[in-house]
């Protein structure tokens, strides 16, 4: 049991070889070992893009390229205003920031460009 290794899918611990297969015994996923390997090398890395198709990096600045409405506020983020210091994330809002006048929130890397 020392050769198993969790399944990709469900991540349970209790799988099995099966003809050069790994076999998950709960959901029953199959899945070649040596393609997962390489499959997983190649996802670590994160890569968020702007609007204009460059890739944004943790602490970079970006420009709103149009006016964004935010719930509980009177007056939308306006095109131009200009963001420090972002923290990319995982999810549908990529990006966490702080915007002065409006605080922390979440914005789509795909309505910001790269300063």
């Amino acid at each position: 049991m020392s050769d198993a290794m969790p399944c990709p899918k469900c991540k349970n611990e209790y799988t099995y070889e099966s003809e050069g297969l790994m076999v998950c015994s709960e959901c029953f996923y199959e899945w070649n070992p040596e393609e997962e390997a390489e499959n997983a090398a190649s996802d670590d890395v994160m890569v968020v893009l702007d609007s204009n198709g460059n890739q944004l990096q943790n602490g970079d600045s970006v420009i709103v390229i149009k006016d964004l409405p935010v719930k509980g506020m009177p007056k939308p983020v306006k095109a131009g205003t200009k963001v420090k210091n972002i923290r990319l994330t995982d999810g549908d809002h990529n990006i966490d920031c702080k915007i002065e006048g409006f605080g922390s929130m979440g914005l789509k890397s795909e309505f910001v460009r790269k300063a």
